[in-house]
C-alpha cells in the first residue's frame, strides 16, 4: 500500500499540469464579452440565415428535378435547424425559413452521402435498405400534424419523383395541415384522374385554396371542371396537355381565374385560331404575361395577331414560347413580333427540312425584345447533307441583327456553333457619307450582345460577348478592367496561337460596320464563361484552391469527394 501511495503522489503533479494546460487552452477559445448578436434585428438575422440555407428562398413553381441550388441542400437545412436551436432570439426567424420552402432530396450532394449510405446498410433489417426520402416525409408529416403553427408556415414542398409516386397517402396527410401551401410536387396520376390519387386530390382541393400552379393532362377533365365549382381560384400558372374538352368550357374556366398570368398548351389537337376570337356570351381569352405553345398544329400567325389585337393582351404579353408548331414558321415571325409590342423574351424552336424562300423577307423587328432563343434543328432526312436547310434561317437572323432591327436585344441563343463567326464577316459600309439625307442606315450592332451557341450534339453553351462600335467617339466601347474584349471558345481548335485546343478570340469592331476576330493574348483581360470551363484565369485557380470546381461558367460544388465541398464538422442529419 505504501508503494502505491508514493506512486500516486509522483504522478499527481503531472496530471495537474496537463489539466491546467487544457483548461488554459479552453479558456483562450472562449469569448466572455458582450453578446453582439443580441443587437441584430430580425431582418439582418433573416439575411444571414438565407446565406446558410439558400434553397429556403426558392419560391419557384418548378419541380424538384428542375429546380436546385449549388451545394448540398440537406446539409444546409440541417445547419439552419441548428441555428434555430442556438438561441431563443433566433428560433422564430430560423424556423420561419426552415418550414417556408421544404425540399426533400434522395441523397446528400456531398461526401457525407458515402458515410450515411454505409450507416443505412448496417441499420437495415432483413436485407431491406432504408429509404431516406420516405423516412423524412414521414417525420415531416408527424411534425406538421403535431404543430399546426409550423404547418401554416409551409408554402412550398418539393419531393423526389419516386417519393411522391409511392407515398401518396403520407403526402395527403401532410398537405391536409398546410393551409397556406402554394406549390407541391404531385404524382403524375393526380393530373390525369388516376383513382389512386383520389384522397390526395380531395385533401388538396379542400385544404389548400392558395395553390398557384396546376397541370391538366389527358384524363383530367374532371379536375379542370372543378375550377368552375370554386376550387383552385388563385391559380397563376396552368399547363394543359392532350386534354379533350369543349373549347367554350375551357374559355369559361380561364375566365374564372383572375390571377392567371401564364398558360402552356402542349399537344392540343383541337386548338386553332377560333379559340382566341371574341365570342358573345363567352369570356375572352385572358391577358397573360407568358404564353407557351408546344406542338400546336392548327394555330396560324393570324390567330396570334387576333389575340394581340386586344390592347390589354398586347401590353401584358412579355414572354412567348413557340416549339414545333408547323404553321408558325420563321417567315411569319416578323408578323408576330410586329403585333407583340411589349414582348421581351421570345423562344422559338423548330425542326426544318427545307430552306427559306429566295424572296426577301422583312427583318425581325422589335423595340422591346431583350432575349431571343432561336433554335433551328435539321430534320433527320437532312442532317448530313452538304448544305443543311437551317443555314438559310440563321442567315436571315444575321441579316436582321445587322440591320439594327433589334436595338434592345442583349442575349441570343442559337444552335449553330459557327454563328458568332458569321457576325464577323459583315459587309463594309461607306465610312463617309455625302450628306445625312443620303447616308445609308448603319449596319452592325449598337448594343452589347451576348451570344450563346452550341451544336446539335453539344451539352454546354459556348459564350461570346460582342462589344459594339461607339459611333459618337469613334472608339471601341469601354469596360471596367480594360478595353472591350470577348473570349470565344469554339468547338474545334485552331492552333496554339489561338490559345491551345479551344479557340479563344477577341471580337472587336473594325470601324466599318463589321467585326474582326484576333487571337487572344494572356494578358489578364476579362474572360467569358468559355474560359472558366478550361480552368483559365487567376480567379479560377484561386477558387479551385479553396475547394471549388469550375463548370458551366459558374462556381458549383462537386457531387462527391473532398474537393467539391468543404467538409462539415457535424455529421448530424436533420431528417435521420
Amino acid at each position: 500500500m505504501g508503494f502505491m501511495r508514493r506512486l500516486l503522489r509522483q504522478k499527481s503533479p503531472k496530471r495537474k499540469e496537463v489539466r491546467t494546460r487544457d483548461d488554459y487552452h479552453a479558456f483562450q477559445s472562449t469569448y466572455n464579452g458582450p453578446d453582439c448578436t443580441a443587437r441584430l434585428d430580425d431582418k439582418i438575422l433573416r439575411r444571414i440565415f438565407e446565406e446558410v440555407c439558400p434553397h429556403a428562398m426558392d419560391e419557384s413553381f418548378d419541380s424538384s428535378e428542375e429546380s436546385g441550388n449549388d451545394g448540398c441542400m440537406t446539409c444546409d437545412m440541417r445547419d439552419l435547424a441548428h441555428c434555430a436551436l442556438t438561441k431563443r432570439q433566433w428560433y422564430s426567424v430560423a424556423a420561419g425559413l426552415l418550414y417556408k420552402s421544404i425540399r426533400i432530396d434522395a441523397v446528400h450532394y456531398c461526401e457525407l452521402e458515402e458515410v450515411y449510405a454505409e450507416q443505412r446498410k448496417r441499420k437495415s433489417r432483413n436485407g431491406e435498405e432504408i429509404d431516406p426520402p420516405t423516412t423524412r416525409l414521414l417525420q415531416l408529416c408527424r411534425t406538421v400534424r403535431d404543430n399546426h403553427y409550423l404547418g401554416q408556415r409551409v408554402r412550398f414542398l418539393k419531393l423526389p419523383y419516386m417519393t411522391r409516386e409511392s407515398c401518396k397517402a403520407d403526402l395527403a396527410r401532410t398537405v391536409s395541415v398546410c393551409p397556406n401551401l402554394e406549390y407541391v410536387d404531385l404524382p403524375d396520376g393526380f393530373y390525369n384522374g388516376d383513382s389512386t390519387c383520389h384522397t390526395l386530390r380531395q385533401e388538396l382541393q379542400a385544404r389548400c385554396p392558395h395553390i398557384r400552379k396546376m397541370k391538366f393532362n389527358e384524363g383530367g377533365e374532371q379536375l379542370l371542371d372543378s375550377i368552375l365549382q370554386g376550387a383552385f381560384q388563385e391559380l397563376r400558372v396552368i399547363e394543359i396537355s392532350k386534354i379533350q374538352i369543349e373549347p367554350s368550357i375551357l374559355r369559361r374556366v380561364l375566365g374564372h381565374l383572375s390571377w392567371l398570368n401564364e398558360v402552356s398548351f402542349s399537344n392540343v389537337s383541337w386548338l386553332n385560331d377560333s379559340f382566341f376570337h371574341a365570342v358573345n356570351g363567352i369570356p375572352d381569352f385572358p391577358a397573360l404575361d407568358t404564353l407557351r405553345l408546344s406542338k400546336i398544329r392548327n394555330l396560324t400567325p393570324q390567330g396570334l395577331e387576333q389575340y394581340l389585337s386586344n390592347p390589354l393582351c398586347r401590353d401584358m404579353l412579355r414572354t412567348l414560347h413557340i416549339k414545333e408548331c408547323p404553321l408558325l414558321t420563321v417567315p411569319t415571325l416578323h408578323l408576330i413580333l410586329r403585333s407583340a409590342t411589349s414582348l421581351e423574351t421570345l423562344e422559338y424552336i423548330s425542326t426544318v427540312s427545307t430552306s427559306l424562300p429566295m424572296d426577301p423577307l422583312p427583318p425581325l423587328t422589335s423595340r422591346t425584345l431583350r432575349t431571343l432563343k432561336f433554335e433551328i434543328l435539321p430534320s433527320p432526312q437532312t442532317a448530313n447533307v452538304m448544305y443543311p436547310p437551317q443555314e438559310s434561317h440563321y442567315h436571315y437572323l444575321t441579316t436582321s441583327l445587322l440591320s439594327n432591327s433589334l436595338p434592345l436585344l442583349r442575349k441570343l441563343y442559337v444552335r449553330d456553333p459557327t454563328f458568332p463567326e458569321s457576325l464577323t464577316i459583315a459587309p463594309p459600309i461607306r465610312p463617309f457619307a455625302e450628306s445625312s439625307q443620303t447616308a445609308p442606315p448603319p449596319r452592325g450592332f449598337t448594343q452589347p450582345l451576348e451570344v450563346f451557341s452550341k451544336g446539335t450534339d453539344d451539352l454546354e453553351w459556348i459564350f461570346t460577348s460582342i462589344i459594339p462600335f461607339d459611333a459618337s467617339t469613334g472608339r471601341r466601347g469601354s469596360l471596367s478592367g480594360g478595353r472591350p474584349v470577348s473570349s470565344y471558345s469554339a468547338h474545334r481548335g485552331l492552333g496554339p496561337q489561338w490559345g491551345g485546343e479551344a479557340r479563344k478570340s477577341i471580337v472587336v469592331p473594325n470601324g466599318f460596320g463589321g467585326f474582326l476576330a484576333v487571337p487572344a493574348a494572356d494578358d489578364g483581360r476579362p474572360r467569358s464563361a468559355g474560359s472558366w470551363s478550361h480552368g483559365g484565369g487567376e480567379g479560377a485557380r484561386r477558387l479551385q484552391g479553396h475547394g471549388y470546381s469550375m463548370s458551366n461558367g459558374s462556381v458549383r460544388s462537386s457531387f462527391f469527394g473532398g474537393a467539391g465541398r468543404e467538409r462539415r464538422g457535424s455529421r448530424a442529419d436533420l431528417w435521420r
